[in-house]
Order: C-alpha cells, then structure tokens, then sequence
C-alpha cells in the first residue's frame, strides 16, 4: 500500500446556505461541547468532490459513536435514535436525512462470513477499512479544522483519474467482504469509472466467495447497478467479463451465445438484451420496466430451433419466459407486483410488432389494449426499445410502422376508451332482459357481447350492442341452457 497523506479546504463545495452544510454545523457544535473528535467520510465527501447530490451524512468518531449520537439527538432535538451496539454505530433521522455515527474501528474477517470483528481504531484504521480509494477520503468537522479533507490513500487522485481500486490488496479486501466485487461494480456503473487491473483481476480470482452473501444484499446491489443514470449494461458487461454473471444470474449468462437471424435483431441474444436495456433507461427511470427489459427473452435458449431457410428461431420464447421469471424472481427475493408485472409485458412484448407487420385491425388493437390494461404504454416503449438493428435503412423502416402502429392505438383508444373497456349494456339491464336472477350467467352474457365489440362484429355503442343482444336473445338462451 502506498500512503500518502493529502490536505486541503473543502469550504468551497458546502455553501452556508445548504441543509447539508447547518446540519453539519450542528455536529461540528456538538463534538465541541462533547469534546470528541469527529468526521465526514466516505460517500458525502467524494459526491461532494465529484459535484454530485448526496444523502449521505456517515460520521466517525473516535470515541464513543453510540454515546456521541445519544448527546447529538438532545442537541438538536431528534427524537429517535436507532442504534447497533454489536458495531458501535447509531442513526440519527433528523430533517430528511439519516445521519450515522460509527466509533473508529479496525476489521477483522473470518473466512465463511462477511461479518466482521471490530476492534477500536484510529480515524487511519477507519479509513483503511473502506472498500475503494475513493470512499476512503475523510473530512474534518472538528472547530480547529473544519472542512479539511483528508486523503490518505490518493482518493482525489482516482477520482480524476476515474479508478476504481481498493485501499489494500484487492484479494483480501475482496475475500474478507464479498459484497465489496458487486460494489466494485456497481460504482464503475454509476460513475462510469474503470475498475483498476489489478482490482480486476482479483475479482476474476475471488469471484466463488460472493455465495456467502445473502441474495437480499446481492439483488439490492444489481437494483442500484439498473438503476444508474448511465448504462445500465456496463455493470452487466463487467459482471460477465470477470465471471460474477454465471454466479448470480444464471439465466441472464445463458443468453450469451444464443445467435439471432431475425430482421429485427443483430446480436446474440446478451448482446440484444443489454441493449433494450439501455435504450429502456434512456426513457424510463421505472425499475419493474428495466427489470423486465433484462428478463424479457429469458426463454430464448430453451425455445431455440434452426429452421431452414430462416435460420435459428426462437418460437414460443414469451411463453417458455414466463417460468423462468417466477423462478427467477423467487430466486432474487423480488416482490410479486414486479414479478407479475414483468410476466404481462414479456407475455405481450411481440404482439405490437406483429401488429406492424401483419396490418393493423380494430379488433386485434382492442385485444392488446386489454390484455396490457394499464401497462399500454408501457409495453409500447418496451417494444420500441427491442428494436436493435444496427441497419439505419431496417431501423428506418421498422419504427415507421411502429409508430404506425402506436398511432392506431391512440386513435382506438380515444374512440373507445378501451383502458377501462366493459359493454355499454350493464348487468342489470341484461338480467331484466333475459328475466334471470343474479349469478355466472350475467357475467357469461356480458362478456360475450364485450367480445363481439373486440372480434368488430358491432360497433361499441349502447344502440349497437343492444340490438346485437336482443337479435341474438335465442342464442344466448341457448348457450345458457348447454352450460347449465
């Protein structure tokens, strides 16, 4: 390791007119009063650096931080404290933020678990403990040299530089907290830093100890890799490369190698998936439609199938996906709404192209408008954003009659208001009618007359649809009668 100690002000990055900066006045007041010794690290610090909006307000104190947090909550007038006795840390909610206090401690690891012992440690030790140079800066916030940053270890050097590497041997930083390989990664993706070499690199060798983490960490790290404000698919290109992807994401790493010949798409099918992805994110900002970016072909490599003359196809894959993605959502520890939301759309996301090319109908416009309901819209970007050919005459071509398509939809949808579609004639007007009493034969009659709205066998209007009903009275008296 090579340390070499860097000062200067910070002053300048924490305007007197920012919550941030009175918040840490009021801290900086009380370390004074409790005569302790106290400071800004890690995160809040290198967002400020890098211009960045920070929610981060970590503290170590070197003393008592449980103690320090007690006295800083009656200081200014906080009335929770949430405190860890096991790690000597405590939170403190106060005006939106989550301030946290840690005593200044050293680590220790043992091979099968993450979970460290912690002895008492010197603001030095601290900051050797942190994952990455650049999380290793510190801050003053003591009276005789607030706002001095402290660089022990070339942060502000990795910053520029855009590096990510750790402090210590990356091998060991790495077997002693797995978690910090996904860290590693997800900070390439959301600062669009490159992974040093020889961080890298010992990755690649200690990948096999990220299975003693738990997939609750593991998922809540790929969300934040999704959910960057750059590309997405960097994280998973890195993930591959190094050998992570196979570990942790089977059925998306099954996706590589999975050739495609189909006038929409130009890559296998990891390629293509990483990059709907982005072009998701590009529009979205919505994690269940990112996700299911990620999942939607899932089923490409159990349905693929050479067909002469087409060449491999992958017939059925929406369907075959829809297993997979509950094991996979199960897997992941991932909520039900997200799973069934990406089940409906990847069920759905080839039927708007199909429309495109098959022409477009009424009745076929109405049957997706239902089918998605409230996902229309959507659907709609997912399927633009599946849309990869590198051919500018194809792509040309192919978003024509996708928004074709797109216009047609809002053109039926206006007209018929189909987003919350049901027939104009109502339950109790077909009971009065057919002389029944409440019960499935209400429902049975409602929706056949629905259905003959979307099939365009009578327009969707009251006057309409009651004829339909009263000229087809004996057919449906009869279809009664077979179901009873």
């Amino acid at each position: 390791m090579n340390s070499k100690k860097q000062t200067k002000n910070m002053k300048s990055l924490f305007p007197e007119d920012c919550l941030i900066t009175e918040i840490l006045h009021k801290i900086a007041d009380s370390a004074e009063k409790q005569k302790t010794e106290i400071y800004l690290v890690g995160g809040a610090v290198r967002d400020k650096i890098m211009n960045r909006d920070t929610t981060d307000v970590d503290v170590t104190v070197l003393g008592n931080g449980i103690e320090f947090a007690d006295k800083l909550a009656k200081h200014i007038g906080a009335p929770k404290v949430i405190k860890y006795p096991k790690f000597g840390t405590a939170m403190v909610p106060y005006r939106g933020y989550v301030l946290e206090f840690a005593s200044a401690r050293s680590e220790e690891y043992k091979e099968n678990s993450r979970k460290p012992i912690v002895s008492k440690g010197t603001l030095k030790d601290d900051l050797l403990r942190r994952d990455f140079t650049i999380n290793s800066l510190a801050m003053s916030l003591n009276n005789n040299s607030f706002f001095d940053l402290i660089d022990e270890f070339q942060g502000i050097e990795d910053i520029e530089a855009k590096i990510i590497k750790t402090p210590l041997d990356p091998i060991i930083t790495f077997s002693e907290d797995p978690l910090r390989m996904l860290r590693a990664i997800r900070f390439a993706t959301q600062l669009d830093f490159k992974i040093e070499k020889e961080t890298f690199e010992a990755i690649e060798k200690v990948k096999d100890r990220i299975k003693i983490i738990s997939q609750e960490r593991i998922t809540e790290e790929l969300k934040k890799m999704m959910m960057t404000d750059k590309r997405p698919s960097i994280g998973f290109e890195l993930l591959r490369k190094c050998g992570l992807l196979k570990i942790i994401l089977p059925e998306i790493a099954r996706l590589e190698g999975v050739d495609q010949v189909s006038k929409y798409h130009h890559k296998d099918v990891f390629w293509h998936t990483l990059e709907v992805l982005d072009n998701v994110a590009k529009y979205s900002d919505d994690f269940l439609l990112r996700f299911t970016a990620l999942v939607h072909d899932i089923g490409k490599p159990d349905t693929k199938r050479f067909v002469h003359g087409k060449g491999w196809t992958f017939y059925g894959h929406e369907v075959v996906g829809l297993r997979l993605i509950d094991n996979f959502c199960k897997r992941m520890k991932l909520p039900n709404k997200l799973r069934d939301y990406a089940k409906k759309l990847t069920s759905l996301h080839l039927r708007p192209i199909a429309l495109a090319d098959e022409g477009v109908t009424d009745s076929a416009v109405r049957r997706l408008m239902v089918l998605a309901d409230e996902y229309l819209d959507d659907l709609m970007l997912l399927c633009r954003a599946d849309i990869t050919s590198k051919n500018p005459q194809k792509v040309n071509k192919y978003y024509t009659n996708f928004t074709r398509v797109e216009e047609y939809v809002l053109k039926v949808e206006e007209r018929d208001k189909m987003r919350a579609f049901q027939s104009p004639v109502r339950g109790d007007e077909i009971m009065s009618f057919f002389n029944l009493s409440p019960g499935p034969d209400i429902g049975f009659i409602k929706k056949a007359l629905e259905e003959s709205i979307l099939n365009c066998e009578v327009e969707n209007d009251y006057d309409s649809v009651k004829k339909y009903m009263v000229d087809k009275k004996e057919f449906f008296l009869q279809e009664l009668k077979k179901n009873k």
